[in-house]
This record gives C-alpha cells, sequence and structure tokens, in this order.
C-alpha cells in the first residue's frame, strides 16, 4: 500500500476544493431483499456474467439504471430506459430521498483486517484541469464520456460516485471522519459478495460541515476512478452554460474523497488483451527491441518473474495459456524513438508508456484503442484466459505506484489509458444523487 507524495495545503485560493451536502436517493430497506444485494461494482467493471447474477439475486440492483444496455437488463435497452426505470422505482418507493442534505461518512474494511478504507461523499465542485484543484492522471476515450453523459442528461442524475485523493494529513476532516465511524451508529452496515462491509454516517451539523469545508478548501485532489464520468460532469457543466442555464446542479458531481495520507490507496495493475495479435507473432516482434525468455512453471512463476523484473525497471509478461515469456530491458534509443516529443523524462520511463509507444503502437503496429485492446482489471488469470479463447495474446502489465501517478498529473500530463487500478471502489448503489433533490 502506498501514499500519495506529502503536500502541505496551499494558500487558499479560488476556485479551491469543494466537497458540499446534498439531499442523497438511497435504497429503501424494506422495499428490496436486502442492500448488498442492490449494489454492484462500477459499471465500467461489470461483465455480462455479473450483470445476469446480480439481476437473479434482486431484480432491483442498480445495474438496471448503470449498464441499461446490458442484455440481461433489456436487450436493446436505453439511457431513456434508465431514466424511466429511476422515475418508476422512485413512484414505488424502492428508492426514496433524505430529509435533507448531508454529507456522508463512508467506511471499507474486510474481516482480516487487511482493508480499511474512509472518506467522504459529497457534490464536489468541477474545476479545469488547468486550475490544478482536481487533477486527472488519465486520458479518456470519447466513447465512454458520451456514454456517460447521456446516461446523466437521461436520467438527471449522479449515479455513483467518482474516486477523489488528497492528502489530508493533520486535517480537521479525516478527524472527524474517524471520530464519526468510531463513536456513531451507522446509518447503513452490509457486507458484500465481495466479503466487503461498508458503512455509512451522515453529517448534518452546521459546525461539522463547516469545519469539514474549512479543511478542504486549500486542497488538491487526484482522480483516483472515475476519469470518464468526470469528463462527463464538466461536458454537461459545459453545455449547461451555453444554454444559459446559469448555475445548477451540474456545477457538482457525485465523489468520494479519501484521505491517502491516512488510507493509502492499493493499486492494482491493468492487463491488455489483444485477440487478433497470435502469440507467437507477437513474441517475435517484440523481441526486436526487448530481451525475451520463456517462463516456465505457467502463470504463477510468470508472475513471480514479473515481479522481480519490475523491481529493477520495465517489463511485461506476454503470452496465452500456452506459453508465456517475460520482456525486459527495452532497447533506450527505440523507446525514446517511440515517444512523443512533447512528454517529460519522466512519462516516457513508465512501464504504462512503453507498453502504449512502442510495444503497441510501434512493434505490434496496432491501435490503442477499444475494439483492438482489451482491457482486464487485477487478474491475470482472466487476461490469459481470454487471450487462450480468442486466439491473441496478453500483456499482463506491473502496478504503477502512487507517486508515479502523482508526478505525472501534478506536471499536468495524464498516464496512457488505463494504467491504474485504485481502490477499494466505491460500492455503487448505496448513495445517488438526482439533480431536483438538490
Amino acid at each position: 500500500m502506498q501514499t500519495l507524495p506529502s503536500s502541505q495545503p496551499a494558500t487558499p485560493r479560488e476556485p479551491t476544493l469543494i466537497l458540499e451536502p446534498f439531499r442523497a436517493v438511497r435504497y429503501a430497506p424494506a422495499a428490496v431483499r436486502g442492500l448488498a444485494e442492490v449494489t454492484s461494482p462500477p459499471y465500467d467493471v461489470i461483465g455480462p456474467a455479473a450483470v445476469t447474477r446480480l439481476l437473479a439475486t434482486e431484480p432491483h440492483n442498480v445495474v438496471q439504471l448503470i449498464v441499461p444496455q446490458a442484455d440481461a437488463v433489456r436487450p436493446g435497452g436505453s439511457y431513456g430506459d434508465a431514466a424511466a426505470t429511476l422515475e418508476r422505482w422512485r413512484d414505488q418507493g424502492v428508492l426514496i430521498a433524505d430529509a435533507g442534505p448531508a454529507l456522508h461518512v463512508y467506511e471499507q474494511r474486510d474481516a482480516a483486517g487487511t482493508v480499511l478504507q474512509r472518506g467522504l461523499i459529497g457534490a464536489a465542485g468541477l474545476c479545469a484541469p488547468d486550475e490544478k484543484v482536481i487533477l486527472p492522471h488519465e486520458d479518456v476515450m470519447p466513447g465512454p464520456v458520451a456514454g456517460r453523459l447521456a446516461l446523466m442528461e437521461a436520467a438527471q442524475a449522479n449515479l455513483e460516485p467518482i474516486f477523489l485523493l488528497y492528502d489530508g494529513t493533520g486535517g480537521a476532516a479525516t478527524q472527524l471522519v474517524d471520530e464519526v465511524a468510531t463513536t456513531r451508529p451507522p446509518l447503513v452496515d452490509v457486507v458484500t459478495e465481495d466479503g466487503l462491509r461498508h458503512r455509512l454516517w451522515t453529517l448534518t451539523r452546521p459546525a461539522e460541515l463547516t469545519a469539514v469545508a474549512a479543511d478542504l478548501a486549500p486542497r488538491q485532489a487526484l482522480i483516483a476512478d472515475g476519469h470518464h464520468r468526470y469528463a462527463a460532469y464538466r461536458e454537461l457543466q459545459a453545455r449547461m452554460r451555453a444554454a444559459g442555464a446559469g448555475a445548477g446542479p451540474w456545477d457538482r458531481g457525485l465523489a468520494l474523497l479519501v484521505d491517502s495520507a491516512a488510507y493509502p490507496p492499493r493499486i492494482g495493475a491493468i492487463h491488455r488483451v489483444l485477440p487478433t495479435l497470435r502469440p507467437a507473432e507477437a513474441v517475435a516482434l517484440a523481441s526486436r527491441a526487448f530481451r525475451v525468455r520463456g517462463v516456465e512453471g505457467g502463470l504463477p512463476a510468470g508472475l513471480e518473474a514479473l515481479d522481480k523484473a519490475a523491481a529493477d525497471g520495465v517489463a511485461f509478461l506476454a503470452g496465452d495459456g500456452t506459453g508465456l515469456h517475460l520482456l525486459t530491458s527495452p532497447d533506450p534509443v527505440q523507446v525514446a524513438a517511440a515517444m512523443p516529443p512533447d512528454r517529460s523524462a519522466h512519462w516516457c520511463g513508465l512501464a504504462a508508456s512503453v507498453l502504449q509507444q512502442l510495444l503497441i503502437g510501434t512493434l505490434w503496429a496496432l491501435r490503442d484503442d477499444e475494439r483492438t485492446v482489451r482491457i482486464v482489471h487485477d487478474d491475470p488469470r482472466a487476461a490469459v484466459r481470454i487471450a487462450a479463447e480468442t486466439g491473441g495474446s496478453a500483456v499482463i502489465c506491473p502496478p504503477i505506484t502512487a507517486r508515479d501517478v502523482y508526478l505525472v498529473a501534478a506536471d499536468g500530463e495524464r498516464v496512457p489509458r488505463k494504467s491504474t487500478s485504485f481502490g477499494p471502489k466505491p460500492r455503487t448503489g448505496l448513495v445517488m444523487r438526482v439533480f431536483a433533490d438538490g
């Protein structure tokens, strides 16, 4: 587990880091089988099988709202269907709004004591990247941004929070979060199928809300997860301003804000599967710029070899279920030639950059898009299995460090798309924000 580099709060200025209370919309416990059963992981990590399983457990699962186009939800479904479902569930009392605005203290932990994360859920003020208040660290793709924007416009709601990190060392907000989580009874207390326990509390006392606002104002946050949703937040805001709508709920976006100094994030790897690239061809082409050696002992031995090699430099594991090869020591001349001329030396040295620019873009001559390169979060076994099923190649990647992410973002750059997997991610369905409720 790692923490972001320590940074003292800057002199207060405008724009500032804002996390406002809002009137949350939540599931009514009496109207569903259980609160755990109506939640889900974030939209972009849910596969078709998971959607089917979640709906079989509880038909009111939030996947009906966040992935309405999934076949298990409704073949040919649309974002308009999600909006209609949201309205119907509210009319039926399946979803109800809190009595008034609040911030929510949110805790995630496991039974073994290896996971503990606490933070605040609220409506985050939106800022442009050049304002250096909320820092993106990853590039986004137009398709997912357009999809999340269409869902927000149709539903007039933020249905799942993005995940923000900040350095809150010694701050009043973190002290209050810990005090609430250890001394007050929770509003929600559920355990989801992944073994994580989720607890929620509300903050409504004016003195507490004022203390949180004052503590957060001069600080800086990093987007850990939710870049496409944040880009959609800002696009919706731009559209409303262009239409002359003035200030409104589109000036905020639902977010979980976690102090990375108190609760260092876990960063998992994100792997690649290239269905059209045969393993033998992938290895042969990679050998033009990498030192390549076969790995005996299957995936466990390959992962061990990758961990050791990545500690010393750029390294990847490539292949499928029948054979794996370790790629190390990329030729520095070819690395430099593959990199964009406007990137910093730090960016060019990232394993994710070498993967995108040298391996995928140059040696394999493939376009790094959603059709050609499939993304697999955290699970190398799944990546190898998918490669074997498609006849393609898997690239098992080492995780990026939190320090590298922060340094890239602070320089105004972005790591290549889908390079980071921060966790634990907030559970979708515990708290929603409907614009009409404020």
